[in-house]
């Protein structure tokens, strides 16, 4: 260890009361607000070579941001650049405002070049797990690095789906031209039906329902027995407020999966706002507890009762539902 480098640790530890495992912390803190500084990272990897089994103990089954933080980079000192990137795309997600990405070791070519494109892929949807607002110029400023990393691993080890499952962080970024550019990047490789369907998730964005409905048609030729895709166009066709061709949507679908409890619960409700069904009405409000998504079943229900002449008491049990009773 140089002197330079003994005497911050020094410091840290006396800072800390002499516990390490305040000073990985304390470390960790001094991340989070200048992430781009590489002297906290050198000082973690010092006081891992001082005390390697207390740093370790103190990022065991990570719980906390800054446990996510440290154990990124010591992934990245033990080389499972794959696990380094996952634990920083959770911390991204968590916490977007904060410039992690530009953290020097994510973009060291050590990282670069061995970050997988399936690990890079999953790292990507991490980020988008807790559903961040990131459309604005402040965050894609921020996530310039990350945007850096897909573009190099994509280059390095082209890979259809994960390709496409990063062209996902490119949409939520609103960077809508460079996911869909990603997506046929993905598709000169191998044409698969997730592609399509973010190809189209990226087109519903734009506000483009004829390219997005196109776009679910070729995943279903892609995959036709998915049932979901059928789920997918019918509600798309609600949207266009054709409930016909979305109950028969729905009716495809069932042929592939006819237990599925979602499905059913679409059908039961286009059917009965296209038919003014009583029967399917009172077969949604049997299934409406099952539906796993409180929000799209309490969509389905005011779908159901939209209609005309429907009794005043099923109408009252859908709006019992929707209000959670």
């Amino acid at each position: 260890m140089s002197k330079s480098a003994s005497m911050a640790i020094a410091h840290v530890m006396a800072h800390c009361g002499g516990a390490p495992g305040e000073a990985v912390k304390y470390l960790a803190q001094a991340i989070a607000q200048g992430p781009d500084d590489p002297e906290p990272y050198d000082l973690l990897s010092e006081l891992r070579r001082e005390s390697p089994e207390v740093v370790a103990d103190t990022v065991a089954s990570p719980s906390s941001l800054w446990q996510f933080v440290v154990d990124a980079y010591l992934n990245f000192l033990d080389g499972d650049m794959d696990q380094a990137a996952q634990r920083l795309g959770s911390v991204i997600g968590y916490r977007p405002e904060v410039a992690w990405a530009s953290a020097p070791w994510f973009g060291d070519e050590r990282f670069l070049g061995a970050v997988t494109a399936a690990g890079l892929a999953d790292a990507t949807l991490n980020i988008t797990d807790y559903g961040p607002e990131m459309d604005n110029d402040a965050a894609r400023e921020r996530m310039g690095p990350w945007f850096r990393a897909i573009d190099v691993v994509c280059e390095r080890e082209p890979a259809a789906e994960a390709m496409a499952r990063m062209a996902i962080l490119l949409r939520i970024c609103g960077r809508t031209d460079a996911s869909l550019a990603l997506c046929d990047r993905a598709d000169s490789v191998d044409r698969v039906m997730f592609t399509e369907v973010v190809r189209a998730g990226t087109w519903r964005r734009l506000g483009d329902q004829r390219q997005t409905a196109a776009a679910f048609r070729r995943a279903l030729e892609l995959d036709p027995t998915n049932w979901s895709l059928y789920l997918d166009l019918a509600d798309l066709a609600v949207e266009d407020g054709d409930f016909a061709q979305a109950a028969d949507l729905v009716r495809q679908g069932l042929e592939h999966e006819p237990e599925d409890v979602t499905l059913r619960a679409a059908g039961a409700a286009y059917r009965a706002r296209a038919e003014g069904s009583i029967v399917d009405l009172d077969l949604l409000l049997e299934l409406a507890p099952e539906v796993p998504h409180a929000g799209y079943r309490n969509g389905l229900l005011e779908h159901a009762v939209g209609g005309l002449d429907l009794p005043a008491d099923r109408i009252a049990a859908a709006r019992r539902f929707q209000a959670g009773d």
